[in-house]
């Protein structure tokens, strides 16, 4: 397959590029920052410099033509202000969905986050300061959209409270997880088995670290709507 991640040179997504190109996969990595491209490369990616926070729709489109498949893993990060969450975390997902579609790139996975409850429904939390705020309700929307849109073949991941511990390999993987920890390569061997395997279509699943291997825990999925 041929599969474009966004936001590909952060964590999670430097080592899904890793395993999707150990499998021999084409894989492009949508970057800001042309000094990232040497890493992207070592790691068999393909890198291509793309501002999704300032680019057009055809841009893009022309970036996925061709593609199987596209990977939402980018993010404002820490440190970026309310204005951020929302042309990153929901402006520059929307923008990767609609350009999928319009290129014929079926499949879509899109990291999300948990918590969204919170805000959902207008609802703001006493005690949430702005800038999470911000973020859950920039996740919500973009996931909202991803939703509506019936000629993507989605699927929506919402890992818990991540960490850059070493992989474990087994994970709980459902619609509703408890509040808990995942390492960021297991998201990314979760995103892998994804693609590999197309299941998941339509679910937006909770992940943490379970008891079950991951390739059982894809494979157990219920088919979506």
């Amino acid at each position: 397959m041929r599969i474009v991640i966004a936001g590909a040179h952060g964590r999670i997504a430097r080592e899904l590029g890793r395993l999707l190109a150990a499998d021999g996969h084409d894989v492009a990595g949508l970057i800001r920052n042309p000094e990232q491209a040497a890493d992207l490369e070592s790691d068999g990616v393909a890198p291509v410099v793309l501002d999704l926070e300032n680019s057009t729709l055809e841009d893009v489109v022309q970036v996925l033509t061709g593609a199987d498949a596209a990977v939402f893993a980018a993010g404002a990060g820490p440190g970026s202000g309310t204005a951020r969450k929302d042309t990153v975390d929901r402006a520059a997902a929307v923008l990767l969905a609609e350009a999928a579609e319009q290129a014929g790139a079926g499949r879509f996975l899109q990291v999300s986050s948990g918590g969204l409850d919170a805000v959902r429904d207008g609802n703001r939390p006493q005690g949430l300061d702005e800038v999470m705020y911000a973020y859950l309700v920039a996740k919500l929307a973009a996931e909202e959209d991803l939703m509506a849109r019936s000629q993507l073949d989605w699927t929506i991941l919402r890992p818990g409270i991540l960490t850059n511990d070493a992989p474990l390999g087994v994970v709980e993987l459902a619609p509703d997880v408890p509040r808990d920890t995942i390492p960021r390569s297991d998201v990314a061997a979760v995103l892998a088995e994804l693609l590999k395997t197309g299941d998941g279509v339509h679910q937006a699943l909770g992940l943490i670290t379970g008891t079950t291997p991951i390739a059982d825990a894809v494979q157990a999925l219920q088919p979506g709507r």
